[in-house]
């Protein structure tokens, strides 16, 4: 079963800002996500109200969630790892 993916407009607007290999690696970590949507290196987020999860590409994290009703992932945010939080 596929999950559906939905950006935020931080994660749009981040990703137009990377270049094209960056941005290539971070879509086929998040087209992984749609088969599996916790991986083994995902990790929860702590401190939000929703079950937020991260993964890493590199020094960048993605954060997101997953609607198991909807079957949707929503990618929350990505960016550098210091900023992430």
């Amino acid at each position: 079963m596929m999950f559906d993916i939905k950006y935020s407009r931080q994660a749009v607007k981040f990703l137009k800002s990377l270049d094209k290999k960056l941005v290539l690696r971070i879509l086929s970590k998040i087209e992984k996500l749609k088969e599996e949507p916790i991986q083994h290196d995902s990790k929860m987020v702590e401190g939000y109200g929703e079950k937020l999860f991260r993964v890493r590409v590199g020094d960048y994290r993605i954060l997101y969630e997953v609607d198991y009703k909807k079957n949707l992932i929503g990618i929350v945010k990505i960016d550098k790892r210091a900023r992430a939080y």
